[in-house]
């Protein structure tokens, strides 16, 4: 897998983290009491409850772990060289080889169909215009 790839990945992992972290303390979170004058809040009947302090604490760490991998691919990252403008005359010499195979092949789906339309394979016009 490339390192674009993997850094996807790791922010897809990341946002999932976070996801469920803000769910799991909505859900989980004992209840707070805004002001005075409002009574006190019913407990959130949760099956862990004595286990609720160690939850923040495990997925904060998962969120810096994955957050850490992510800052590792990161410097992974091979380093642009010669700056802005080299970067674009390489995308610009990208785009014209990318023309160039985009036109080849378009020349070559004409003749397919050509061929098809005419009843013989491309392998025997090939042969053809070879000899």
């Amino acid at each position: 897998m490339d390192i674009i790839s993997q850094l996807q990945e790791q922010v897809n992992q990341i946002a999932g983290l976070t996801f469920n972290t803000f769910g799991t303390l909505q859900r989980d979170a004992p209840s707070a009491r805004l002001s005075q004058n409002y009574p006190e809040p019913p407990p959130n009947p949760t099956e862990d409850a004595a286990s609720f302090p160690e939850q923040p604490k495990q997925m904060s760490a998962a969120l810096v772990k994955a957050a850490k991998q992510f800052d590792a691919l990161v410097a992974a990252l091979p380093l642009s060289e010669g700056g802005e403008e080299a970067q674009l005359k390489r995308i610009a010499e990208l785009q014209a080889e990318n023309d160039a195979v985009g036109q080849e092949l378009q020349r070559q789906l004409e003749a397919a169909v050509g061929s098809l339309s005419n009843g013989t394979s491309p392998a025997k016009q090939q042969q053809r215009i070879e000899f």
